[in-house]
């Protein structure tokens, strides 16, 4: 038996972060679109820090071990390796973005730096910093104040050193990088070449402006960065609502302990202890010498230029085969079940049926969740119409969406002040199922319809993110979605559901015994089989679940994008189980489980991973498809995304991110393919018609 049994869950995710790293070094990727993974990687490693290492931080500081929470290694040690392993990402990042600039340059795309500005440039950027730059920065001049100003961890700094002509004197200084601006300046071309200049560049060009009030000999600036820990401290205080207990607490948030300093490694000695006292920044925090720009997520918004040749072509959403958005969705949806697979098919149908449920006057009640919204979200517009015609609309919204507290707060003021009945979750759960029920009157009978998702109702995610949605009029579904809707009002008590399996009650018993159905067939020499499609899978019971049904000779494949704490491949623990990630244009979010059930085979859509905090501290939705056509489109969609050969890497206990060999076969890459296949499928419809 091999030695080690789980991988930890921290290495695994910087693992995925190292694949959206590789994406950014591959040479086959478009160039801009290379850039835009360098801020991806950044953006998450930022979340990265301000969640989990923070936590294992504060685990480190309490004195607990926290092995038994940890796989097995100490908080103490585990910091020490993230902290190896980031700096080692972090100079892999800093090699790739310069391969990228090189290669820009070949493209007569220049990223220039305040040594290099022509005099036509300087000319437009004076002008650029005096109206638009100069008025929009915070300067803070550090030495006598009596107590060092917030940095706040969505920001970069320069930090100034000032060496004045008096007494060899050192003032220091901060300027904050403005979110007003783009990060990025585009310059007027000049001879066919383009040029862009980072806003820090601008500001170390106009130092000698910024502060002409002092007397100073030489003056120098070097970005640095914070992170801090992103934990909620809710407020205990019954008299507050949860709204102003979560607002309280995003607020207090931006002064939440130091997990992480970065810094130009160029930066004066004195200067780096200088805000490192100051900022009271100790071993116990991660301190990471890196290049001469931080925030590197900002290069996911870098200007395109126009030059759409350097970026991924883009493919137009499908619709969806028999489902018109001009004709009354509802109508259709009475008759079958549709799913909608964002980004491949139009986000539209789902806005579309809420846009047509807030008018209709039969229908009476709208119910839905949400968990993270657009920045001006359709779905929120739909609903307060609703509202105003009349209908009865009840909305869970959670407050405790990481990073989007202060988005969903501010969407609630919204819905109260328009009369929508607001949920705030349930105390110790998040709510992360994704699921709508309507009630519409025909005949004088109530009649339901709805739809259930693995992602987030977020226009702008559903451009990027793959997800599947179900729309139904199955009516028992549905009145298992209602009852949902009263666990949320009374949460002491627990429902039992027909069709649908609901966390935290029900998932792990249910998905343990779906296991253990293809032990026993596997047991019996029936042919059968486990295809689990997720984000994340880190629990260990459910590993171990998966390990027995391995032993037991079920063959099992694994389709994990992120954390895989599982070790696949391991003779006598988990040689008939292949586990493959897929990082590519779009980001894979969907979760499908298949069970082979010896022939009789059954698929499920869910909003839950194979986590612990997805089956015994969330709610989370998981849906039986019962259509035999969808389900055939989710097995065909599986086996679509396991024949690929490009852009699929191996899930190891090395962790080294090993590419799937083609072994002579043409490139198959899955996205591209699963495309295809919806492109088909409107092929054959239109034959048929």
């Amino acid at each position: 038996m091999y030695e080690q049994k789980y991988i930890d869950r921290e290495k695994s995710w910087l693992a995925f972060n190292a694949r959206v790293l590789q994406e950014a070094g591959d040479n086959s990727v478009p160039l801009l679109d290379r850039l835009r993974f360098v801020g991806i990687f950044s953006n998450n490693l930022d979340e990265f820090f301000r969640v989990r290492y923070a936590a294992i931080r504060r685990l480190s500081l309490s004195g607990i071990s926290g092995e038994k929470y940890l796989g097995g290694v100490s908080a103490h040690q585990l910091i020490k390796d993230i902290t190896e392993i980031v700096i080692q990402q972090q100079s892999e990042s800093l090699r790739i973005l310069g391969n990228i600039e090189a290669e820009l340059e070949a493209e007569n795309i220049f990223i220039i730096n305040e040594d290099q500005i022509t005099r036509d440039q300087e000319s437009y950027l004076k002008d650029f910093f005096v109206q638009k730059l100069s008025p929009e920065l915070v300067t803070i001049i550090l030495n006598d104040l009596a107590e060092f100003p917030v940095l706040k961890d969505t920001l970069g700094y320069l930090a100034v050193r000032l060496e004045m002509n008096t007494n060899d004197e050192v003032r220091y200084a901060v300027i904050e990088i403005p979110k007003t601006i783009n990060r990025f300046v585009v310059l007027p071309s000049e001879d066919d070449k383009q040029y862009v200049i980072l806003i820090d560049d601008v500001i170390r060009y106009n130092l000698k402006n910024i502060f002409n009030i002092f007397d100073y000999k030489s003056v120098s600036a070097h970005m640095i960065k914070i992170t801090r820990d992103a934990q909620l401290d809710i407020d205990s205080d019954l008299s507050k609502s949860m709204l102003e207990k979560i607002a309280s607490s995003v607020k207090d948030r931006r002064i939440g302990e130091p997990v992480r300093f970065i810094y130009d490694n160029l930066i004066e000695e004195d200067t780096l202890r200088f805000f490192l006292d100051k900022m009271k920044i100790v071993e116990t925090d991660s301190i990471i010498p890196g290049g001469r720009y931080h925030n590197r997520r900002d290069y996911m918004s870098f200007p395109n230029l126009g030059r759409y040749d350097l970026l991924y072509k883009p493919n137009e959403p499908l619709p969806i085969p028999g489902l018109s958005l001009e004709g009354s969705i509802l109508e259709k949806i009475s008759k079958k079940d549709y799913l909608l697979h964002a980004p491949y098919q139009s986000f539209s149908y789902l806005t579309k049926f809420l846009r047509e449920a807030a008018l209709d006057p039969k229908v009476t009640s709208i119910k839905i969740t949400l968990y993270r919204l657009a920045k001006n979200s359709q779905i929120i517009s739909s609903l307060i119409n609703a509202a105003k015609n009349g209908k009865k609309v009840t909305v869970q919204i959670e407050l405790q969406a990481r990073f989007d507290e202060a988005s969903n707060i501010s969407y609630a003021e919204q819905m109260q002040t328009e009369g929508i009945d607001l949920i705030f979750g349930i105390k110790g759960l998040k709510v992360h199922s994704k699921i709508c029920v309507i009630e519409r009157v025909e005949e004088g009978k109530t009649r339901r319809y709805g739809f259930i998702s693995t992602g987030n109702f977020n226009e702008s995610t559903a451009k990027i993110y793959t997800d599947v949605t179900l729309f139904t009029c199955h009516q028992q579904i549905l009145k298992d979605i209602s009852k949902i809707f009263e666990f949320f009002d009374i949460n002491y008590r627990v429902h039992r559901y027909k069709h649908l399996i609901v966390s935290p009650h029900y998932t792990r018993t249910k998905f343990i015994k779906l296991i253990d159905r293809e032990i026993l067939h596997a047991l019996a020499g029936r042919k059968t089989h486990i295809k689990l499609k997720m984000n994340s899978l880190s629990d260990f019971k459910m590993i171990d679940k998966l390990y027995e049904a391995s032993n037991a000779g079920v063959k099992i494949q694994l389709q994990v994008r992120g954390i895989c704490s599982l070790i696949p491949g391991i003779p006598g623990m988990s040689e008939n189980i292949e586990a493959i990630s897929i990082v590519d244009n779009y980001l894979e979010h969907s979760r499908v489980y298949i069970f082979g059930n010896a022939g009789l085979t059954e698929v499920y859509i869910s909003s839950a991973d194979f986590m612990t905090r997805n089956l015994d501290g969330r709610v989370e939705v998981t849906c039986p498809i019962y259509d035999l056509q969808i389900k055939k489109e989710l097995i065909d969609n599986f086996n679509i995304a396991w024949k690929g050969n490009v852009k699929v890497r191996y899930h190891s206990y090395k962790l080294d991110n090993k590419y799937k060999p083609r072994n002579h076969h043409a490139p198959f890459r899955a996205q591209l393919e699963t495309y295809k296949y919806y492109q088909n499928k409107i092929t054959v419809q239109e034959e048929v018609v």
